[in-house]
């Protein structure tokens, strides 16, 4: 276990927020101050931590008064000093006896050193300040005077960028930089001691020459060196296959929208410039006059945009609150998007409609025929344009060429924190699906199979997905039972679907069926052929069950949960 000796001048608030997180399971043996009022004494001591105070008197020279905070800290063990505004500039007296030194600085290093960072930031009219953690060094000369030049020059550890709001003055600033930055930074760093993954090393870097005034010489000093092993995440390591320790997101607004998921709620756009992939983010508006994309809108655009990017064929897709209320490949978009609609036009009215394949005439005919929101493609001719605007509000974005979907990452903010995964961009042929049932499937099961994977993986958990050829037929989305999803998906192919129904269809399945049950709802709504990854302690039942009615099953050996 890593323990500290804190140094604190008045509240140590970084050093109580520590005491309480204990990041890397660390301990304060003590905490030292050199002023009997200090609020951090009283704080300390209610958690349980021991005190000291050294006074600095009046004819107390600098090595002195190190001396005597080095013999106050004698009888403790501790493996780190961490200082939080102890106003004393340090020196090799103590720098050399004690372990390795921390400190906080409101700035990020070298911009703003000294005592008024907020101040200084505030006065240049900088957009972005922060905090820098970084190793304690000597910043006196030989007669223990302070050298400016050397003042919070030692190694950096970490950094956290902070904005700069118009109208800040320095209370707003230092708050933000604390709470915001500190309470960020200083943990991380701590945690990376305690876990051993940081190398300080004094002695390397380039030298820098310090002006000694009082000897009126030039002394040379070396930089020295952070290493963090913790802070580097490689494409090549099972351990952190390219997540990185620490995420850093910069992104710029873009726009603040009418509202959020709803009227109470303030939301805004922001926008990564340097993403490659077609976005909605990104893509043009083309009906200038038409209302501007609300929250939600961007939400379901998002999500019907990513779908048929999972298809090479001529894919449409109608996306009703991210999930798909139909889905389909075909010889022509105007035909996809003619299947995909007849999948659920009841749920399709007031949805959003995604296109692989340049928007033509025909099927914006098709698309403006029920109420729609936004329509989204990567192109348009002139007369699928001049259909379309005839639709006020019907949102009309051009994405431009698909191309390669680059963006490796996905994320969920949570309330304190955020997950961060891999997205899910598997995908299927023919000979990754294994066969477990006496009957095989036939060729054009199978080719359904492969489609309904790939729509599944769009469709909220759990999901059920029925199909026939390269077409939706029912939709079961969101449902906490597997077996209350395959009868929504039975009730949508039959009471909502037109000029087709789940008799003869194949039914994908997002993960294992747990029990037979499922198959044998499958088996009532006519489903004659089944997708699942496999891996239920109670497969062997699932298989004879669908034995049992004469359906044939295969398994992916790979599930596709969709949870948000």
């Amino acid at each position: 276990m890593t323990r500290i000796a804190g140094m604190a001048g008045n509240r140590g608030r970084n050093l109580l927020n520590i005491a309480d997180r204990r990041p890397g399971g660390v301990e304060f043996a003590v905490v030292v101050t050199n002023s009997e009022d200090a609020p951090v004494l009283e704080a300390a001591a209610e958690r349980g931590i021991p005190t000291e105070v050294v006074p600095l008197e009046d004819d107390m020279s600098r090595s002195e008064h190190e001396k005597a905070v080095l013999e106050a800290l004698s009888s403790y063990e501790f493996d780190l000093v961490c200082l939080d505004g102890y106003m004393r500039i340090l020196s090799d007296t103590f720098l050399e006896s004690a372990p390795t030194t921390l400190n906080v600085h409101p700035a990020l290093l070298p911009s703003f050193p000294g005592m008024d960072a907020w101040g200084d930031a505030l006065e240049a009219g900088v957009s972005v300040t922060g905090c820098t953690v970084h190793v304690v060094t000597d910043a006196t000369d030989a007669e223990g005077a302070v050298l400016e030049s050397e003042v919070d020059a030692g190694p950096i550890v970490t950094q956290e960028p902070i904005p700069v709001y118009e109208g800040d003055d320095e209370e707003d600033l230092k708050e933000r930089i604390l709470y915001e930055g500190e309470f960020r930074a200083y943990p991380r760093a701590v945690k990376w001691f305690a876990e051993g993954a940081v190398d300080v090393d004094l002695e390397a870097g380039e030298a820098r020459s310090a002006s000694d005034s009082r000897a009126g010489s030039e002394a040379t000093r070396k930089t020295g060196e952070v290493t963090v092993d913790a802070d580097v995440a490689s494409t090549d390591s099972d351990d952190h296959n390219g997540l990185p320790a620490r995420r850093l997101v910069s992104d710029d607004r873009a726009d603040t929208l009418r509202y959020g998921e709803n009227p109470h709620q303030d939301a805004a756009v922001y926008t990564d410039y340097t993403c490659d992939e077609a976005s909605v983010v990104h893509a043009d508006q083309l009906n200038e006059g038409a209302k501007a994309l609300s929250y939600n809108n961007y939400n379901d655009a998002d999500g019907a945009l990513n779908l048929i990017k999972e298809f090479d064929e001529p894919a449409a897709a109608v996306i009703k609150h991210t999930n798909p209320a139909g889905c389909a490949t075909a010889d022509s978009v105007a035909e996809a998007y003619e299947k995909a609609l007849s999948t659920d036009p009841m749920s399709a009215f007031g949805g959003i409609v995604a296109l692989n394949r340049e928007c033509d005439a025909t099927t914006a005919e098709q698309v403006i025929d029920s109420f729609k929101e936004v329509v989204v493609a990567p192109g348009y001719t002139d007369d699928a344009l001049e259909v379309l605007f005839e639709k006020d509000n019907l949102r009309v974005l051009d994405v431009g060429e698909l191309g390669e979907r680059t963006e490796r990452f996905t994320e969920k903010p949570l309330v304190g924190g955020r997950l961060v995964q891999e997205r899910d961009l598997q995908s299927i042929s023919v000979d990754d699906l294994k066969v477990v049932t006496e009957r095989e499937p036939s060729e054009e099961e199978l080719e359904s199979m492969v489609f309904a994977w790939q729509t599944l993986k769009h469709v909220k958990s759990n999901g059920i997905l029925f199909t026939k050829g390269t077409e939706t037929v029912g939709v079961g989305m969101g449902q906490v039972s597997r077996v209350d999803a395959v009868r929504l998906a039975a009730m949508k192919a039959d009471e909502h679907a037109e000029g087709k129904d789940a008799q003869g269809a194949v039914m994908a399945s997002d993960a294992f069926f747990p029990f037979p049950d499922g198959i044998e709802e499958a088996a009532k709504a006519g489903i004659e052929a089944v997708v699942q990854p496999g891996g239920s302690v109670n497969d062997e039942d699932v298989i004879e069950a669908a034995n049992e009615h004469g359906m044939a099953m295969a398994f992916t050996g790979q599930r596709s949960f969709r949870h948000d």
